[in-house]
């Protein structure tokens, strides 16, 4: 699986809105899509620089569970688009 991070700070896990604003961390199956997303990330002049990085499965989704944290499973046949804001 793969996430992403702040490029400077590992710990700073990337995650997006909802639509009732909680914070989902999308988490990817696939490496080429984590890649894809944050290619479309850095399109945008004041977005973070993000770096994209494999996570064991069962740790980023223990670490979210353990925190209440709402995570995405993206999939191969799942297409994300990064929010405007």
């Amino acid at each position: 699986m793969f996430i992403l991070t702040l490029s400077n700070k590992v710990e700073g896990v990337f995650s997006v809105l909802d639509d009732l604003e909680d914070q989902v961390i999308p988490i990817f199956e696939d490496a080429d899509d984590a890649v894809r997303y944050n290619g479309l990330m850095n399109l945008e002049e004041n977005n973070p620089s993000l770096q994209v990085v494999e996570i064991d499965d069962e740790v980023i989704i223990k670490a979210c569970e353990d925190r209440f944290q709402k995570y995405a499973i993206i999939t191969k046949d799942d297409f994300l688009i990064p929010p405007k804001d």
